[in-house]
């Protein structure tokens, strides 16, 4: 992937740390030039294998200079999996963005009956990422999710149990049922997984929930990111693997 296609390049002044360690799930402790810098990770996840000692991580500046910690952890590097490796996006922020800059893009076959978009939607109980609008077709409402856990090639959400998201499928079914179009789209932030499944060993409330979900008109979108250190393109589409290969 050229950078050319790159739809959210990084900031010019990124660079390449290594990872010391986690603390208290926003705060991260990495080695840099000799020098031991604590940066902001908005992933609330487990980030099961990403968090290795001397891992690569890849760090942006803040943009808020008022902020506590100033600098904030896009991806990790992970080893020998596909060819030499590949980054890993945990910047949980990205999907929601890169769904807005690709459609901007006419990327997305699933929106293009609409014109307009709309973020930080209140909808039921939650606030969700995405309401496309003006369309041909009913409003639809979007729910962005990141995905960082892989096994045997099944891209698996989520990595730790969530409360919250569940909370966006209850209120995505209840879009649904109403007779509005309601939707998730899944960004697998890395190049291994080849289909989606929700993990059920992790999260079986989650799991049970997708599958409600599936069932009550819920779309399920999936795509994979392809990260450079130029940035972030918008990847292929992804199947969703068989309910029986659900770990």
């Amino acid at each position: 992937m050229g950078e050319t296609h790159v739809l959210l390049p990084y900031p010019p002044d990124c660079f390449v740390a290594e990872f010391i360690r986690r603390e208290k799930r926003f705060s991260v402790e990495v080695s840099y030039q000799g020098q031991n810098l604590w940066i902001h990770t908005n992933n609330t996840g487990a980030m099961l294998g990403l968090t290795r000692p001397k891992q690569k991580v890849l760090v942006s500046k803040a943009c808020n200079l008022k902020r506590k910690l100033k600098y904030t952890q896009e991806a990790v590097w992970l080893d020998g999996c596909v060819s030499s490796g590949f980054w890993v996006g945990v910047n949980t922020l990205v999907p929601n963005r890169l769904l807005a800059a690709a459609f901007a893009a006419d990327l997305l076959p699933f929106a293009h009956n609409y014109r307009s978009i709309r973020r930080e939607v209140k909808a039921k109980s939650s606030r969700l990422d995405v309401i496309f609008c003006d369309g041909k077709e009913p409003d639809m409402y979007v729910e962005c999710k990141n995905v960082t856990l892989v096994e045997d090639e099944c891209a698996l959400f989520p990595d730790a149990k969530s409360s919250r998201a569940c909370k966006h499928l209850e209120d995505l079914i209840s879009i649904a049922k109403s007779g509005a179009k309601a939707s998730m789209f899944f960004l697998v932030q890395r190049a291994d997984g080849k289909a989606l499944a929700p993990c059920a060993a992790i999260d079986p409330q989650y799991a049970a929930l997708f599958y409600e979900a599936l069932a009550s008109g819920v779309q399920m979108y999936c795509y994979r990111a392809h990260i450079s250190l130029a940035g972030i393109a918008l990847g292929e589409a992804l199947p969703q693997a068989p309910r029986e290969a659900v770990l």
